[in-house]
């Protein structure tokens, strides 16, 4: 079968993924790799920018994360799996594009004072942090990525890496860099279990790796409209958490839950336990294929050194055109 081109696409190692993620992004790459040359890559250097102050579960969050993308339907047959700090030619990259990066495009990233604020506990006023789109320029660009996956709220972190591959090949009088397009998904958003948004840090997620009994117990605390008291009264599915649920894992039984809702004709604990029994079904098989990848860490290793030896290959092709364009090839 012909591919479409080349996509790129990065998760960070910052602990249990969950569903938000799955539907957030996985669930697309899974789609993605039948279609096109796919990278898909461990962003540890990435999580290092929010996070390097204490990097004590680097390792096993890499570890477990390899195993949540396997479990899920992520194929090595299919897509170069790899790590990013594994790649040094990302680093070498990131070295030369930032030598020409004004650093206004920095300052005008539109997460980087969001960012600032909503992690205001952390030290973030770092060159990591505030270099954080060009590390990200690097990781697209070094594989020389037709395309990337990103929702709407992530074009303009896009369009920073399309301008520097621009201004490169501007300066240089080169193509060495083809402008990435994004490939725009219609992200499948979940709430959490209490109707905020799904994160570990508000500890309200459903893991990849949770059980079928704990999935089942999770979706039984889950809130509900909290203006139905009694069973017979009308409720609003709008504001529920467990209908936006629904909308995912019954689709087939939508129609029938919401008008139920409306009508106070079934009440919160039984659409709480339609709901448990769907999505367990759905997590089970992924549960069930994470517990033989537990058992098979070599085989892990082994399918991410080949990976990493494949992405080697194709970073060190670019750095050698990137090289001979600005005359630092002299050796």
């Amino acid at each position: 079968m012909q591919k479409k081109g080349i996509i790129l696409s990065g998760m960070r190692p910052t602990g249990a993924m969950h569903l938000g993620n799955y539907f957030g992004a996985l669930e697309n790459w899974i789609r993605l790799q039948d279609e096109y040359d796919c990278y898909f890559f461990v962003a540890d250097w990435h999580a290092l920018t929010t996070g390097y102050e204490d990097t004590s579960e680097y390792k096993n969050n890499i570890s477990n994360l390899l195993v949540d993308w396997l479990s899920a339907g992520l194929d090595p047959q299919k897509s170069v799996l790899f790590v990013q700090s594994s790649i040094k030619e990302h680093a070498e990259l990131h070295l030369l594009l930032s030598m020409n990066l004004p650093l206004s495009w920095l300052y005008r990233c539109p997460t980087y004072k969001d960012q600032l604020k909503q992690l205001k506990e952390k030290n973030i006023t770092t060159y990591g942090f505030l270099g954080y789109p060009c590390l990200m320029a690097s990781d697209i660009l070094v594989y020389k990525a037709d395309f990337v996956p990103v929702g709407e709220d992530q074009l303009p972190h896009l369009e920073v890496t399309r301008e520097i591959a621009r201004r490169f090949n501007f300066l240089y009088k080169s193509d060495v860099f083809p402008e990435p397009q994004p490939l725009l998904t219609e992200a499948k958003v979940l709430p959490g279990l209490d109707g905020r948004k799904m994160s570990k840090s508000y500890n309200n997620t459903i893991a990849l790796s949770d059980s079928p009994d704990v999935v089942q117990k999770k979706v039984m605390s889950m809130i509900t409209d909290p203006a139905r008291i009694h069973k017979t009264d009308p409720g609003n599915p709008e504001v529920c958490a467990v209908y936006a649920y629904h909308k995912l894992f019954s689709e087939d039984e939508v129609p029938e839950i919401e008008s139920m809702c409306r009508k106070g004709e079934i009440g919160c604990v039984a659409c709480k336990k339609k709901l448990a029994q769907n999505v367990a079904k759905f997590m089970t098989p992924i549960w069930e294929r994470r517990q033989e990848w537990l058992k098979r860490p070599d085989d892990i290793r082994d399918i991410i050194k080949e990976g990493n030896s494949k992405a080697r290959e194709a970073a060190s092709r670019t750095l050698s055109d990137v090289r001979k364009a600005m005359n630092i090839d002299w050796i």
